[in-house]
């Protein structure tokens, strides 16, 4: 009896299985549809006690890079995540190849109407406002520009706001979304202003920004997107080069993972599922969802990029992946090109493995 009872407590307790779970994790992230499933504990991390909290992505970049690190899960700039690893070595947190937030952005260029800027090239000679520099949707905007249009960063003069107008969604600009590079004609923003307020007083003739500026959600008469029909712009972009732009990622603690190896796994697949779940909830949208036009906004989405249009892994997202790599690099913001082994190791092998 006594030798039983040492059998079943090293089954139970010192298995792999057993050893491999940790009992309890923070998660930080928005909670987009995508992971709703996940935050609401409709899913679950295999075998793991999970609790989450909302932050904003500038917040949540500062605590990871430079702050407390209180979440063993937390979901991380891109580009300034690229920048952490390029440039200061960092390798406390391991990235996962899942994006929770991705988006095209043709949408996010606002202009004056009345500086006579009609197209991309227009922008050439133009003195245009962001908040931050570095951050991964500005990087991808510049890099837009000059691979689709031929305008550079050296054609423009840029202002960099002291405020931020949509900070209380995206959060606190962090120090690796401030990063400006050397040879070009960057000044500071008047105090107390934002990009929004640089653009409505006409003090820029542009702006650059991840969230629609203030004075466009108002309405300002002279405050307009460049491309009225971003939608159809962003449409032929997928087409021609395959990329739907990666905002945001997913990191763990590595100290994590060296404790529970197969917990990169549970996570990649828990979020999987949490998206399966939204996309399924999808054919219904029309009845749950506000926006008149969702059913065929949804079927456009599906004719252009597939059912599946949000993919996670490494594979389907290189061209993307690959290209911010190349922007940062290109941009001089990060000291060295980075590449995708750099930045997922073993991990970019991670496939969704459904648990039914």
């Amino acid at each position: 009896m006594k030798y039983m009872a040492f059998f079943l407590f090293v089954l139970v307790f010192a298995s792999p299985v057993y050893a491999d779970k940790p009992t309890s994790i923070k998660v930080a992230g928005y909670k987009v549809d995508r992971v709703r499933a996940l935050f609401d504990g409709i899913v679950k991390i295999d075998g793991v006690e999970a609790s989450f909290e909302q932050r904003a992505i500038g917040d949540l970049n500062t605590e990871a890079f430079s702050g407390g690190q209180r979440y063993d899960i937390t979901e991380i700039g891109l580009h300034p995540f690229i920048l952490a690893v390029a440039n200061d070595g960092f390798d406390d947190y391991q990235l996962l190849p899942i994006y929770p937030v991705r988006v095209f952005r043709h949408k996010s260029i606002f202009i004056r109407t009345d500086r006579g800027i009609k197209k991309p090239q227009d922008l050439k000679g133009k003195t245009i406002a962001t908040a931050g520099f570095s951050s991964t949707s500005l990087t991808w905007i510049r890099g837009i520009l000059e691979n689709e249009y031929g305008v550079k960063p050296s054609d423009i003069h840029w202002v960099i706001s002291q405020q931020d107008s949509s900070a209380v969604a995206v959060g606190k600009v962090s120090k690796n979304e401030s990063l400006v590079p050397r040879g070009l004609d960057v000044k500071l923003g008047p105090e107390g202003m934002s990009e929004s307020d640089l653009l409505a007083e006409g003090l820029v003739d542009a702006v650059f920004h991840a969230a629609e500026p203030k004075a466009y959600i108002d309405g300002h008469p002279k405050v307009a997107r460049l491309f009225t029909d971003s939608v159809a712009v962003e449409q032929e972009y997928y087409k021609k080069t395959g990329i739907f732009p990666i905002m945001h990622a997913v990191a763990v603690k590595r100290s994590l993972l060296k404790k529970h190896p197969r917990l990169a796994q549970r996570i990649y697949d828990a979020y999987s599922e949490s998206k399966l779940y939204d996309f399924k909830s999808m054919d219904l949208g029309w009845a749950f969802n506000s926006v008149p036009w969702y059913p065929q906004a949804l079927e456009q989405t599906r004719n252009t990029m597939g059912n599946d249009f949000w993919p996670y892994g490494v594979e389907r997202n290189k061209k993307a992946l690959e290209a911010l790599l190349e922007y940062s690099y290109h941009q001089g913001m990060s000291k060295k090109q980075l590449s995708i082994d750099d930045l997922f190791g073993e991990y970019q092998e991670l496939v969704f493995s459904p648990s039914k």
